[in-house]
């Protein structure tokens, strides 16, 4: 059977497919998978969620990570960190355990290369395709299936995954092998950072000198200064919203893995091991679950 995707025109086969991990990013996800047509079986550590999930979409909800990716043709995680994803690929009640010979996982989560290139091993083993593929674009980016996805993985791997990929994606590109979508994902949290500590200083320093903020921006976003940040986020940056997007917690998280593979590969971050520093004070001052943008509220304390 085959099904359209509504993003991008292009039909794709039916596929039965297992998500795993329904966070903020990966409820919407599994939701636009459904709605493409796919057959899904969801796992969440939290059984609540994936309830909540199968009461809204439909589908159905496992128990583990094996039982959710039995018979799946592909299985997709979008879970915390490099441990969460070991815990949902490996052991008896990991998905590797429970995947058909064949069968493709796609990971989404933002984790180390080396992590991945170390499932990616396994999962050869086993038999199985493995494609590395973080996304960016945040909570509204996964709710409206405009994320941008960065993948790594076998040539022939990703050829049968994008058509899958594509019910929420905006753009999706292979970069190269097994750990090359992971450190893409690399370059966009350090081009991010730069980005929004220098539209915080921008704002900051407005504010101080007395101009009109949003006048600024709507002058300053039509020339050589404008930037998604700066288009989506000045207004909350200076009224001092943070309850939206992509936490200060998970960005410190994700510029420590930047950070690592930069010592790796001998590149140097100078900016990014700065910026890393102010997200480690605005922790300090409670705002570990503020979204990244919070980074201007260290400037106007």
């Amino acid at each position: 059977m085959r099904c359209r995707d509504a993003a991008t025109g292009r039909n794709s086969r039916m596929a039965k497919l297992a998500f795993l991990g329904l966070g903020v990013m990966g409820a919407p996800m599994a939701g636009h998978l459904r709605a493409a047509g796919h057959a899904v079986t969801v796992y969440n550590r939290s059984p609540a969620k994936a309830e909540a999930w199968v009461a809204r979409h439909g589908g159905d909800r496992a128990e583990t990570p094996r039982e959710a990716a039995a018979d799946a043709e592909f299985v997709m995680a979008c879970v915390g960190n490099d441990d969460d994803l070991r815990q949902v690929c490996l052991g008896d009640d990991g998905a590797f355990a429970g995947m058909q010979k064949g069968a493709v996982f796609v990971d989404h989560t933002t984790v180390s290369a080396a992590v991945t290139r170390e499932l990616a091993e396994a999962a050869r083993g086993a038999g199985l395709g493995y494609v590395d593929a973080p996304v960016s674009g945040g909570q509204a980016g996964a709710e409206n299936g405009q994320l941008s996805v960065m993948c790594g993985g076998d040539a022939d791997d990703y050829d049968r995954a994008a058509p899958i990929i594509d019910a929420y994606a905006r753009i999706c590109r292979r970069m190269g092998e097994a750990g090359a979508g992971q450190m893409t994902k690399m370059c966009n949290q350090i081009a991010i950072a730069g980005l929004v500590q220098g539209l915080a200083e921008a704002l900051a320093f407005a504010q101080k000198a007395g101009l009109d903020s949003a006048a600024v921006v709507e002058v300053i976003s039509q020339g050589a200064a404008g930037s998604w940040q700066m288009a989506n986020r000045h207004k909350t940056m200076a009224a001092g919203e943070f309850d939206h997007g992509f936490a200060v917690d998970w960005m410190r998280k994700d510029l420590a893995i930047c950070l690592s593979a930069a010592d790796e590969v001998g590149a140097s971050l100078p900016v990014t091991a700065l910026v890393d520093q102010f997200y480690k004070e605005v922790q300090g001052m409670g705002g570990g679950r503020w979204d990244t943008s919070s980074l201007i509220a260290r400037l106007t304390r």
